[in-house]
């Protein structure tokens, strides 16, 4: 017989199938069909073993809801807090909103301006002549001034029918409106260590050193920094 390929002859026999209880050899092994493996999960009702359910698929929505709502309330109160915090310390140490109460210091400020105080200016440096100022009261520290500096320690004042010298030489007053003007004689008087003597610009209707005395450095809290309200006069001084 010719190993040539005939397309005439028979096909040759199916193997027999594999018997697992009897050894195979190699040659079987070489010819035997592969394995069928599925790659898909078998379902439940063919005998297969169902794939385990998603965790978080089990937590009910509406408590998955409230969780959220939770942690983004702690967020919120996390912000709020730290904001409290950080106004504490820019009102104790740097800056102080105040209103103004009463005419002491028209024209240049109005009874309700709104005012910013500048903190930090005193505490860097010290109050020079012509600074509006926020002070404390000397004879009642729970209450609170603005006034302006006429005079610091060592400078003699002296005020004759209303025009105020500093040392001999006349304070320019020219923003102050004659309507304001006072007609009052005082001193003369040398300003001690460590102490200031502050009049309001409305000279005929203002309690200042005049009239309680000169001011501790330490009763000075800030400088006016800035008139905010009302915002059509608005202005930084």
């Amino acid at each position: 017989m010719s190993n040539q390929y005939d397309p005439y002859a028979p096909p040759p026999p199916a193997p027999a199938p594999y018997n697992s209880s009897q050894p195979m050899s190699a040659a079987d092994a070489l010819t035997a069909p592969e394995p069928l493996v599925s790659t898909e999960p078998v379902a439940a009702l063919a005998g297969g073993i169902p794939a385990p359910p998603d965790a978080r698929l089990a937590i009910d929505g509406g408590a998955l809801r409230m969780e959220r709502v939770v942690e983004e309330l702690i967020a919120w109160l996390k912000t709020l807090a730290s904001a409290a915090v950080y106004a504490t310390l820019i009102v104790t140490f740097g800056f102080q909103v105040a209103r103004v109460e009463g005419h002491s210091m028209a024209p240049t400020l109005a009874d309700q301006d709104r005012l910013i105080v500048n903190k930090l200016a005193y505490r860097i440096g010290e109050p020079r002549i012509g600074d509006i100022v926020m002070l404390y009261y000397p004879n009642d520290p729970n209450k609170s001034f603005v006034k302006r500096v006429i005079a610091e320690e060592g400078d003699q004042v002296r005020i004759v029918d209303g025009k105020v010298y500093r040392n001999d030489i006349l304070l320019d007053d020219s923003f102050i409106a004659p309507d304001f003007r006072s007609h009052d004689d005082w001193g003369p008087q040398v300003i001690p260590e460590g102490y200031y003597f502050v009049m309001g610009d409305h000279r005929n209707n203002s309690s200042d050193s005049r009239h309680w005395g000169f001011v501790p450095k330490k009763y000075i809290i800030g400088k006016v920094q800035l008139r905010w309200w009302p915002m059509g006069h608005a202005k930084v001084f």
